[in-house]
């Protein structure tokens, strides 16, 4: 009975130090991965990472307006959230909203890890620094962009539906919170819909009751979605589709404006498309990474429910990036993306017990070679996803109204342009004097509208909404055409 007491406290001793353990990495991913996002985060507007659309998102929420299709309300609700923090600039704050998603992922794939699959501290870390640090995953999270957020909530999704959630959670909190994570997902991105049958999947027998409660919860995620014609109706000077009718609001949600180049399948193209996302996935994680994830699937694959979820996930949002018509299509293969680096992980794990069964020592010695494999990517990867020097989006919108004359009808054309332009003049509320028009918009009934209710002083026809009759309605005006281009300047024609 004597000798069994310090056994006790020798277990209880190593129990605790192992926790102390666990505790002390994720703090070290937590901490170094906020560092790094931090360093390269743009400081203002920025154009970089693909990241156009920032200005649009940064005005809608500046100005309790309405986004892009499909006007991710859940996002901008939030965002507004991070726009009344005390620190940088409007522009700043709002990408940090990216960065505190992309490590609160990488911090619940850690935890995945080791609570779904049992898996060791050191390939835990793998999996969430592998994804953490892949080159696309981290040139979103400095920038203001929906897609860490939108990763998040798949993350939580896999998290939730993992053995050890439905052992660990009472089904009605677990019913409540798968389902208010798709909702809620929806409401930041609306490719959540692919992981739709996670509502569907139960430890034990699907019933009725799981399932209702389920999409009960889904239902009141969707909830945000009705924040966009209660914000239309305020007339904002971002308010794309002016959704309050419901037809409007159908063409917001649904992404009517992009539907032409869903699943746009050119078959002469499609080997060339698979041939470039695979050569996209190797620069995530390189050969060693590539390696370790087919290891993964393949070499050590188990029938669980962790690595069922991963393939399912893969695939649908791997054949939608693949077949999506747009020049930034690549970034949709970010769930992809996610689930190659968990089967990193994976592979880690099988690949250092192997080293383990002949060298006993090798498993920390294997580990950090591989840890300092990923930390030596990513300061190679470094200049190129840091948005810290962007500051194109900057000078160019400075510069532009600097050159505008005043009371000036400004005709802008181009993402790049209009939004910039939106940010300075809506969302700063530089140059009030100016009327800024979106050139490609200005065919669509609803952008009438909404130019209408910001310039009501503006002489607008009733038919031919083309710049150079606008132009002609307003003689008084001077009259500026503008777009971006490394060289080109303004040109303005007085009245």
């Amino acid at each position: 009975m004597e000798a069994a007491l310090p056994s006790r406290c020798y277990f209880r001793i190593m129990q605790n130090k192992k926790t102390f353990i666990k505790y002390l990495a994720g703090g070290v991913l937590t901490s170094s991965l906020a560092a790094l996002y931090l360093f390269s985060m743009a400081p203002g507007l920025t154009w970089a990472n693909y990241g156009a659309d920032g200005g649009d998102l940064i005005t809608a929420a500046a100005t309790n307006g309405v986004a892009h299709p499909t006007g991710y309300p859940l996002y901008l609700l939030l965002a507004r959230i991070f726009q009344s923090l005390p620190i940088g600039t409007l522009a700043y704050r709002t990408s940090l909203m990216s960065a505190v998603a992309a490590v609160l992922s990488a911090i619940i794939i850690y935890v995945l890890m080791l609570r779904g699959e049992k898996t060791r501290i050191t390939p835990a870390l793998l999996s969430a620094y592998a994804f953490g640090l892949s080159p696309l995953f981290w040139s979103q999270a400095v920038i203001t962009e929906v897609y860490t957020l939108h990763i998040l909530f798949i993350v939580i999704l896999l998290f939730l539906s993992t053995e050890d959630s439905y052992n660990r959670y009472p089904p009605k909190k677990l019913n409540a919170a798968l389902g208010l994570a798709f909702g809620l997902g929806i409401g930041n991105h609306v490719t959540m819909i692919f992981t739709l049958p996670f509502l569907f999947r139960a430890q034990e027998r699907m019933n009725r009751s799981v399932l209702l409660q389920r999409f009960t919860w889904a239902a009141i995620g969707l909830l945000p979605y009705l924040t966009l014609p209660l914000k239309a109706m305020f007339k904002p000077p971002v308010n794309w589709g002016n959704p309050i009718t419901v037809s409007n609001f159908a063409w917001l949600v649904t992404g009517k404006l992009y539907q032409e180049q869903f699943f746009e399948i050119q078959p002469q193209n499609i080997i060339a498309d698979v041939q470039s996302a695979a050569a996209l996935l190797l620069d995530q994680f390189g050969f060693i990474g590539l390696i370790l994830g087919l290891m993964g699937l393949v070499t050590f694959h188990q029938p669980t429910s962790l690595q069922k979820s991963t393939v399912w996930i893969f695939i649908p949002f791997t054949v939608f990036a693949v077949t999506y018509g747009t020049r930034d299509a690549f970034i949709h293969l970010l769930p992809a993306f996610l689930c190659f680096s968990i089967w990193i992980g994976i592979g880690a794990d099988g690949l250092i017990h192997q080293a383990e069964q002949k060298f006993p020592r090798a498993s920390l010695t294997l580990g950090g070679l591989l840890l300092a494999y990923f930390f030596m990517q990513a300061i190679y990867l470094l200049p190129h996803v840091d948005a810290s020097q962007d500051v194109r989006a900057e000078e160019f919108g400075k510069a532009a109204l600097t050159q505008i004359p005043q009371d000036a009808l400004v005709f802008a054309k181009g993402d790049e342009t209009v939004f910039a332009l939106w940010y300075f003049h809506y969302a700063l509320h530089q140059r009030p004097d100016i009327t800024v028009i979106a050139t490609d918009l200005l065919p669509d009934r609803w952008y009438q509208d909404v130019i209408r209710s910001q310039y009501p002083n503006l002489s607008l026809p009733d038919f031919f909404m083309f710049p150079e009759v606008v132009a002609a309605n307003n003689p008084d005006k001077p009259v500026c055409h503008i777009r971006y281009t490394p060289l080109e300047k303004v040109t303005c024609t007085q009245p």
